[in-house]
């Protein structure tokens, strides 16, 4: 099967399993959206919509960020890990957000990129999620699970990233991400791959991916 091929199974299948695609990160708006993206960094989304609820009632725009301390937002986002730097990166994106954009989120990944905590990942996920723009964050599921299909054969994200908004539509990448996390979630986990639910790897998978399933 070539990669073309490939591609239009991933997406014919992953439209079957996931027609639906809704996003993962409990928020509101732009600003929320950002947070809960910024507190995902090495933590599940469950989680995450645990914490942002207790945040986001005491602070829920740059403004009433601000009002908070680091170690009051610390203590709240504790339970996602690394809270020490996420805490000052929230408080120093919030004053930037004021000082620079008037409070508003700005649409663009140049901006977006230079908040403290906010990369590439985090600034195409709100871009994609919250205002539309079509792109293609690659997390952990998608860097993997592309590699295990033979669409990207790079270890880096950036390089992933190029490979797959090359190879399937630009119309698809925003819902397209989010059905190959769903699919890496629910059929391939990583630590524990599975042959028998993990059909798309079994049926297009690389070599070493396939030797893999158990």
């Amino acid at each position: 099967m070539t990669k073309k091929e490939k591609a239009k199974y991933i997406v014919e299948e992953l439209e079957k399993l996931f027609p639906e695609t809704p996003i993962p990160l409990d928020h509101k708006d732009p600003y929320t959206l950002m947070i809960a993206v910024l507190l995902s960094a090495q933590c599940t989304d469950e989680r995450v919509n645990k914490v942002t609820p207790l945040l986001f009632k005491r602070a829920s725009t740059p403004a009433e960020m601000i009002q908070l301390s680091v170690e009051e937002i610390r203590s709240i986002i504790r339970p996602c890990g690394l809270s020490p730097k996420k805490s000052q990166a929230i408080y120093d994106l919030s004053h930037m957000l004021l000082n620079q954009h008037n409070g508003e989120v700005p649409a663009n990944y140049e901006d977006l990129e230079a908040f403290p905590g906010v990369g590439h990942k985090t600034a195409s996920v709100v871009m994609s999620q919250a205002f539309g723009f079509p792109a293609f964050p690659v997390d952990t599921h998608i860097q993997r699970l592309l590699k295990n299909w033979g669409i990207s054969k790079s270890d880096n994200v950036v390089i992933t990233e190029r490979e797959a908004k090359a190879i399937f539509p630009e119309k698809l990448w925003n819902k397209l991400h989010l059905q190959i996390i769903f699919y890496g979630r629910q059929y391939a986990p990583a630590r524990s791959p599975k042959k028998d639910i993990d059909y798309i790897t079994r049926t297009i998978g690389t070599r070493a991916a396939i030797s893999a399933l158990k």
